[in-house]
């Protein structure tokens, strides 16, 4: 057939509809996908919503009232877990900044008083997902209850021994002062014994270094059983020189010891401004520490091969103390 003298050419095979190939825009795509939270359809929005529906009912509350986390997703403040350290926890009074309960929780008697604890402390009560809560516990058991615990609020150490000595020296408090300082304990729990304790026998705080000793966390909160809101803790930047400006400022500084020089029941300061100083369990009180202190006190006890945790040779030292000054 003739082509009118018209040459065919061939015609290289272009792009396809579909193929994302007509033009430079239909290549660039839809942008990064938006974050679960900024997803209308997904649960992590609903969540959102309601967090930020039940922090603007509470007065002077912040937007967003929820949990913050850290590059890995874990939480950046403490969490006390499971119905049963939750409800105690609220029993006690430990302040929280927020009640986050799982989504259609199973309903007990623990769930229904954590509830209501929560609501006569005005404490936000947030509906949240499993998975969030997951996230928030780092994966631990919560059993669908999850208590946001604020940080704590140290106070410094000088200036509560002085505050406290200016108080006694002015007739406003009874006891001469009586302080407890931790050396390289690092167990929250028998951080809160030991402030258990220092409620108990009417001591005026504790003493914690900044650096290799345990906080104030949610398991100190749960042991203390309430007394951390009583009791203030204070922070030392470095223990051996706030141990030296005690002393400066007439406070004696006894540290506990197996092998101390003087014997409690022969304590003869124990009407006197004291600061009792306790080391870990295995290693005892560190070398500087021991030079620090005006005596090493020791515990007596039956057998040799015996020892003493941290929080009970606090207790036991604390009544002693408390008993001779009862006796004054």
């Amino acid at each position: 057939m003739a082509n009118n003298g018209r040459r065919s050419v061939k015609m290289k095979k272009g792009p396809t509809v579909g193929t994302g190939g007509h033009g430079r825009k239909a290549l660039e795509g839809k942008g990064p996908t938006p974050k679960a939270e900024d997803r209308p359809y997904h649960k992590a929005h609903k969540n959102k919503q309601l967090a930020d529906r039940s922090a603007a009912k509470r007065p002077g509350a912040p937007r967003n009232a929820g949990a913050r986390y850290g590059p890995k997703g874990r939480a950046t403040e403490e969490v006390v877990t499971g119905r049963n350290s939750v409800v105690e926890a609220l029993r006690a009074g430990i302040p929280a900044k927020a009640l986050h309960v799982a989504i259609r929780i199973e309903m007990d008697d623990r769930v229904k008083e954590s509830l209501k604890l929560a609501a006569e402390r005005g404490i936000p009560l947030l509906e949240t997902g499993k998975p969030e809560l997951d996230r928030m516990t780092d994966d631990a058991i919560h059993q669908g209850l999850v208590l946001q615990i604020p940080p704590y609020e140290y106070q410094d150490a000088y200036e509560l021994a002085e505050e406290t000595l200016g108080s006694w020296k002015k007739g406003h408090v009874a006891n001469a002062p009586l302080f407890v300082a931790l050396d390289g304990i690092t167990d929250p729990r028998n951080l809160g014994a030991i402030i258990r304790s220092v409620s108990a026998f009417s001591g005026h705080g504790v003493i914690v270094p900044e650096r290799r000793s345990v906080g104030v966390t949610a398991s100190a909160w749960k042991t203390s059983a309430g007394a951390a809101v009583r009791v203030p803790v204070a922070r030392a930047a470095n223990l051996n020189n706030t141990l030296k400006a005690f002393k400066s400022m007439g406070i004696y500084v006894l540290g506990l010891d197996g092998d101390g020089d003087v014997s409690l029941p022969d304590l003869a300061l124990a009407t006197e401004p004291v600061c009792i100083v306790v080391g870990s369990e295995g290693k005892g009180l560190s070398r500087l520490v021991r030079e620090n202190c005006d005596q090493i006190v020791s515990i007596p006890i039956d057998s040799a091969m015996e020892s003493l945790n941290a929080s009970m040779a606090v207790g036991i030292s604390l009544y002693e103390i408390s008993r001779q000054r009862a006796a004054k």
